[in-house]
């Protein structure tokens, strides 16, 4: 495993860390892990494009740790009351969707090759300042988590969410793909 997947599987190993001092009320611990968590998911990207070792194994990995990271981050600041869970339900809604969509896919013998898109970055982005918005405002007496930010999030996760069922729609109705051809096939998980 090379570093760049390393510094994924860090990501995926803080997550019970990050959610284990929300709980027990370590607000600046919590921080500190879920800015590290952050810091690795840029991290592990560059270094795997500079190294040229991108590999499948990554390709998995990644977007699964984004997943995990942020829906338990939503998960126990909306049970905090860190966040209101609208935006919890969009994220959450948008991510369980986009599984639903690629069983859907594997499951009628299609793959997928997820390639991040810019709608995609702009959610993951807004999703993790939507976060660090609501640790800091929960935590450090701040005000409440910036409204335009969840706005933006959630705007965002919306948009990626409609881009990826269109491309899987497209997909399940288009005739089968050679070999050749679903290597040029459209993104469809981040």
């Amino acid at each position: 495993m090379g570093l760049a997947n390393s510094l994924t599987v860090l990501r995926i190993v803080l997550i019970p860390v990050f959610v284990s001092l929300l709980v027990y009320r370590r607000p600046a611990p919590a921080l500190v892990v879920f800015t590290l968590a952050a810091v690795t998911d840029l991290l592990d990207g560059y270094v795997a494009r500079r190294r040229g070792s991108q590999s499948r194994l990554g390709a998995f990995l990644d977007p699964l740790a984004d997943k995990l990271l942020l829906t338990a981050s939503f998960v126990t600041l909306t049970y905090l009351k860190a966040l209101p869970f609208w935006i919890a339900a969009v994220v959450i809604s948008r991510d369980a969707i986009l599984v639903v969509g690629a069983l859907s896919i594997h499951m009628v013998g299609g793959r997928i090759h997820p390639r991040p898109t810019w709608t995609g970055k702009a959610a993951t982005f807004f999703q993790i300042l939507t976060v660090l918005s609501g640790l800091v405002s929960a935590y450090v007496s701040l005000s409440a988590p910036s409204r335009v930010v969840m706005w933006l999030a959630a705007v965002f996760t919306i948009a990626s969410g409609l881009q990826y069922i269109s491309q899987g729609m497209r997909y399940l109705h288009a005739e089968p793909a050679t070999e050749d051809e679903e290597s040029h096939e459209d993104a469809f998980l981040r």
